[in-house]
């Protein structure tokens, strides 16, 4: 049986306008000129991404609990759960933004983190690509980040992820893949080099 929250829930902001911006500091698009081993030419256009590399979160609160976070997303105009995630400082390894980031977000820090894939956000037309990173052995620790509002954090057993991802508030992607390749990882049924 999944762990349920029933804390108070943020009420999404308002949406006061929309614009186009052509000056984005996060994301430019780069155009890209290639030609086919067939000798077809095409240019592409894809986001290139202005960051050092991202870091998503499996935080495991015991063996068979992870802790998922509540946070608004603006792309979609709601509250969704899933995992930790971030950018990572400059300077920083992979496991350093990872624990940073579990501090900020959840308020715990890590003894053990172990990389365990990288996902693509979009391979077609993104460079980004998040690091999978496998967190254990938790404890209780905050720095302060820089989202708006408190982020709810939510525990969920891994063992109830069909659950999960039926709801209503789950579609990030990269979060579902997270779970489900540390969930296999952790079972033994995945190797990892």
């Amino acid at each position: 049986m999944a762990l349920s929250y029933n804390g108070p829930m943020h009420k999404p902001p308002i949406i006061h306008a929309t614009r186009d911006h052509a000056g984005s500091g996060f994301l430019h698009v780069e155009q890209v000129d290639l030609e086919f081993s067939n000798g077809e030419r095409r240019t592409y256009e894809r986001l290139k991404g202005s960051g050092l590399g991202a870091v998503i979160i499996v935080p495991m609160l015991d063996d068979e609990t992870v802790l998922l976070v509540r946070e608004y997303g603006v792309g979609v105009d709601r509250y969704e759960l899933g995992l930790p995630k971030g950018r990572l400082d400059r300077d920083e390894t992979a496991e350093q933004g990872a624990n940073r980031e579990l501090k900020e977000e959840v308020g715990y820090g890590a003894r053990r983190l172990k990389i365990l894939h990288n996902l693509s956000l979009s391979p077609s037309y993104m460079t980004h690509m998040a690091h999978v990173v496998l967190a254990q052995d938790l404890y209780p620790e905050r720095l302060p980040g820089d989202e708006p509002e408190p982020l709810e954090v939510v525990p969920w057993k891994l063992a109830d992820l069909h659950t999960l991802v039926a709801r209503d508030d789950v579609s990030e992607g990269r979060s579902i893949a997270a779970l489900f390749i540390a969930r296999e990882y952790l079972a033994g049924r995945l190797s990892l080099s």
